[in-house]
């Protein structure tokens, strides 16, 4: 994902100290960065799915048929949610570390309160939370920069987006012809 303005505004909170609600955030040697209400947002968006595709879980998802691109135009059939959910979790395993996955095993993938994570890991109130912060930011970069197919934004995962190659435009006597691109095919 590409981390400007214009794709970090719309999640941006405008209550956000470090980013006013532009989303960005200068650091070191004058770069950008997404600011952190950004990577939590995303986080949250992705939990939400996640939530509303585990309680799905117990009924029979429809398979959906997805066009793949390539030489040939192939189909494959998939169930989203349960790939959604699958890869959420994954995400959150290869990220996190050892404590910090147990807190988001036991509060986010299974739905204990606070209180409960604070009594089971020995944890005081402020570290839980702060600990829970670390980990909206890291699990929410990592599902928008996940390569190739990121997790975040919703609409292009579930959308099933199909990548074409751009049509190149010439220019010829006045008028605009449009051609698609054709690749050589290369042993």
């Amino acid at each position: 994902m590409q981390w400007n303005r214009s794709s970090t505004i719309g999640i941006a909170r405008m209550s956000c100290s470090y980013c006013h609600g532009d989303g960005i955030r200068f650091v070191r040697n004058g770069r950008e960065a997404p600011c952190n209400c950004v990577l939590r947002a995303a986080f949250r968006a992705c939990f939400n799915r996640f939530r509303e595709c585990a309680a799905s879980g117990a009924h029979a998802t429809a398979v959906t048929l997805e066009m793949c691109n390539g030489l040939e135009y192939r189909r494959t059939y998939s169930r989203k949610r349960e790939e959604f959910a699958a890869d959420f979790s994954l995400v959150g395993r290869r990220v996190l570390d050892e404590f910090e996955y147990k807190i988001f095993r036991f509060h986010f993938l299974l739905g204990a309160d606070w209180k409960l994570c604070c009594r089971q890991l020995g944890l005081d109130r402020g570290s839980f939370f702060h600990g829970v912060y670390r980990i909206e930011q890291k699990v929410g970069r990592a599902v928008a920069e996940l390569e190739p197919y990121p997790l975040f934004p919703l609409d292009q995962y579930f959308g099933g987006m199909m990548h074409r190659p751009a049509p190149i435009l010439l220019r010829s006597r006045g008028r605009v012809n449009i051609s698609r691109l054709r690749l050589p095919l290369s042993a």
